[in-house]
């Protein structure tokens, strides 16, 4: 097998980490989305060597690198794993050519070799004699990346790697990570609770929640169809409530004193739905006693203007979103006076793990 196999269980303060998953070197990038304490860290610290799991076996390439049963157990320094921390841990007294050159294995000539290859991919040349506490963040990025690279691992691990840096630096600095991350060989696993990245950067991701992995898959797939309640507040729904199913095709919904009815089958394990603010349409009176389907009556609460965006919050605490410059041309500035629940928007959800 070429890639990356865990299977792992470890027992933490105040959870158990139990994390299955695989990814072949051909499969891009992958992402663990998931809010703080939910085990990210401390999955990317197992496969890495630095923690050790309580049980379970972890494969690279093949190679056994963890394994409870057979009780191997290999060094951090044997297992071909670049591990970019959040905080890039560079060596403070060190210059920018002495950090890189000491993650490169084998003799001067081919520390030399690795050293200038990677300052250039970098694009820290001119930096090769200082030291980090007089490098930018980005700057600082890019040299624990170079340093990682230059060690040719074949597993590349991003843990939070813009947590660190200034919002206006994001955007760049994910540009160019993007290009550097299309020359690298190996697998690539990124950890991040912002779903943002973890959607520009993953062709594939694990949504994890308190030790457990509750979604995953095609990135563009588990955003589109969650299922889980856990997964859907991840991803950025801001509209999760619980419902009581009726029958196969419709649903009430309590807390908005609202009845749903869906063309399409709803399984049984449904108890909740999720709807993304940017999905509910703006429909006038008219159009609403026309067509009631799947339609509520507009009682704002809330208006929020930001500079490209309106957000509404009804008084049932549903959120609305619209660009500032579509509700100006569209609606005239104002606030819809009904809002309609388009089925294909409608995220059929679970709140519990176990089901």
């Amino acid at each position: 097998m070429t890639g990356l196999y865990v299977d792992i269980e470890k027992k933490l303060k105040d959870m158990v980490l139990r994390v299955k998953f695989e990814i072949g070197d051909s499969d891009g990038i992958t992402g663990i989305l998931g809010a703080s304490g939910c085990g990210k860290s401390v999955t990317l610290k197992c496969i890495a060597g630095i923690m050790k799991p309580d049980r379970g076996r972890i494969l690279l390439n093949g190679e056994v690198l963890f394994d409870s049963e057979q009780g191997i157990d290999r060094k951090v320094q044997k297992r071909r794993v670049g591990y970019l921390f959040q905080n890039y841990a560079l060596f403070p007294h060190m210059t920018v050519r002495e950090n890189i050159r000491i993650g490169v294995q084998g003799d001067r000539d081919r520390k030399d070799h690795l050293t200038g290859k990677y300052l250039k991919l970098l694009r820290i040349e001119e930096l090769a004699d200082r030291e980090p506490a007089k490098l930018s963040g980005g700057q600082q990025q890019r040299v624990a990346l170079a340093r990682v690279l230059a060690s040719e691992p074949d597993v590349l691990m991003l843990d939070e790697p813009f947590s660190a840096l200034d919002y206006y630096l994001k955007e760049q600095l994910q540009i160019e990570l993007l290009e550097v991350l299309k020359e690298f060989p190996g697998v690539v696993l990124m950890v991040s609770h912002s779903r943002d990245e973890v959607y520009r950067f993953c062709s594939r991701i694990h949504v994890l929640e308190q030790g457990r992995i509750v979604a995953g898959g095609s990135t563009r797939e588990v955003f589109e169809n969650p299922r889980a309640v856990a997964a859907a507040k991840l991803t950025g729904c801001k509209n999760i409530v619980p419902v009581k199913r009726l029958d196969g095709h419709r649903l009430e919904i309590p807390d908005w004193s609202l009845r749903l009815t869906l063309e399409r089958e709803i399984p049984d394990w449904v108890d909740c739905i999720g709807i993304r603010a940017h999905a509910l349409i703006p429909v006038t009176k008219a159009e609403a006693e026309e067509d009631r389907r799947n339609v509520i009556a507009c009682n704002w609460d809330k208006l929020l203007e930001d500079p490209f965006e309106v957000t509404g919050i009804l008084q049932e605490g549903i959120w609305w979103k619209m660009s500032k410059e579509r509700w100006k041309r569209e609606l005239g500035g104002r606030m819809p006076e009904h809002l309609r629940f388009p089925e294909r928007s409608i995220l059929l959800l679970q709140s519990e793990l176990s089901k």
